[in-house]
């Protein structure tokens, strides 16, 4: 008897313990939580190619309860399920060049938010330069998105994906509208 009631009551913590570890996994999107360095990343990224990409790239952590800056660099409206934000841009530069590593809350729509900044980052940003091409991606609970001319954004993207091991999530991309009209008053007029 005793040991049937034993038997019993390990069975229930077993199946606890499984439907603990299936609700955790389920939070996020169905992705997992990563510890992943971000400030290591960009370094690690960009090591791979110093040669290719402006010297004065810095990158800084952006104050999460700020939504503004959070708006600015990721096109976001609410930052209710941004954790934290690391944006990496040149100090000076004539080129348009934006990097962010964007970790999302547990349970947030990590799809959604790609999509979210997919649509609303501004390629347009800079003074008389745009970027021409974005990428955005995700490992787990990292969303990761470059945009700048195809000779910067795609290695840039591409060695996040390889600091993956190439475990990234859906792939989104936007090319920039070639067909930039001008005000009137910006027209010159022979």
């Amino acid at each position: 008897m005793k040991k049937q009631w034993i038997m019993w009551v390990a069975v229930v913590v077993v199946v606890i313990a499984v439907i603990g570890v299936v609700a955790i996994s389920g939070k996020n999107g169905g992705t997992t939580a990563t510890k992943i360095n971000m400030k290591k990343m960009f370094d690690t990224i960009y090591a791979d190619l110093k040669d290719q990409l402006p010297d004065s790239l810095t990158t800084q952590e952006i104050d999460v309860k700020d939504s503004e800056q959070v708006a600015e660099y990721t096109g976001l409206i609410s930052t209710k399920n941004v954790e934290k934000l690391l944006v990496s841009e040149p100090m000076i530069s004539s080129q348009a060049y934006s990097a962010v590593a964007l970790k999302v809350k547990a349970g947030a729509d990590i799809e959604g938010i790609k999509q979210e900044m997919l649509d609303n980052l501004n390629m347009n940003k800079w003074i008389c330069v745009s970027a021409e091409k974005l990428y955005i991606t995700s490992y787990n609970n990292i969303i990761f998105a470059v945009m700048s001319d195809e000779d910067w954004a795609k290695p840039v993207y591409e060695g996040f994906k390889k600091y993956v091991n190439n475990k990234n999530g859906k792939e989104l991309e936007k090319t920039a509208e070639e067909d930039i009209e001008l005000p009137d008053e910006m027209l010159i007029v022979e």
